[in-house]
């Protein structure tokens, strides 16, 4: 087996250089999202209530698969081809366990009778549908990189694996794993 590399030159490789503006936009997104959240909570009406215990055990599992996205990676440029590919599906398995667990722990809060969105709903629940769902729809994009690259490698007739790819995938997922650390601790701090 071959692995494609980036060391021709030390210049950014262009999709890492646009992967970096993505995360950029997206940390602008989320930080306009948790300032609106601050400005907002001053306002009358704003309803207080604990974060439903899953967020807890959800954070413990994204953090968890950054460990294993990492090892994936270490795997792969020590040519350990099946340990990589091991690692890498339990990594998108963990992201679907998070995202699951983040939509137990809505569930949860309905059946405390908190409303996320629609009638009956607070502004408080409905942001805290909004972060956390915008950033499950990101963790979902993650595991579909992270799908579509394992997929890739197994149905590749050259039998080649792009290192470039995969550290892009690491560096997003750890990125959303420290965007959820971030808006934990956020929910927990600005309750």
């Amino acid at each position: 087996m071959t692995i494609v590399g980036s060391n021709e030159t030390k210049r950014i490789h262009s999709h890492k250089f646009f992967l970096w503006a993505a995360i950029g936009s997206i940390c602008m997104m989320f930080a306009a999202f948790t300032s609106a959240y601050i400005v907002k909570r001053n306002q009358s009406k704003w309803l207080d209530f604990d974060l439903p215990k899953v967020f807890w055990f959800s954070t413990l599992i994204i953090i968890l698969s950054s460990i294993t996205v990492h090892l994936a990676l270490k795997k792969i440029k020590s040519n350990e081809i099946n340990k990589y590919k091991s690692f890498i599906i339990v990594t998108a398995f963990l992201g679907l366990v998070f995202c699951a667990m983040q939509l137990f722990g809505f569930s949860e809060l309905k059946d405390h009778g908190i409303q996320l969105f629609g009638s009956g709903s607070n502004p408080a629940a409905s942001f805290l549908g909004v972060i956390v769902g915008f950033h499950v729809l990101h963790v979902l994009a993650g595991v579909i990189g992270i799908l579509f690259i394992s997929i890739s490698s197994l149905n590749d007739k050259k039998n080649s694996i792009n290192i470039v790819t995969i550290e892009m995938i690491s560096t997003y997922w750890h990125f959303v794993d420290v965007l959820w650390i971030y808006l934990f601790i956020f929910f927990m701090w600005i309750r």
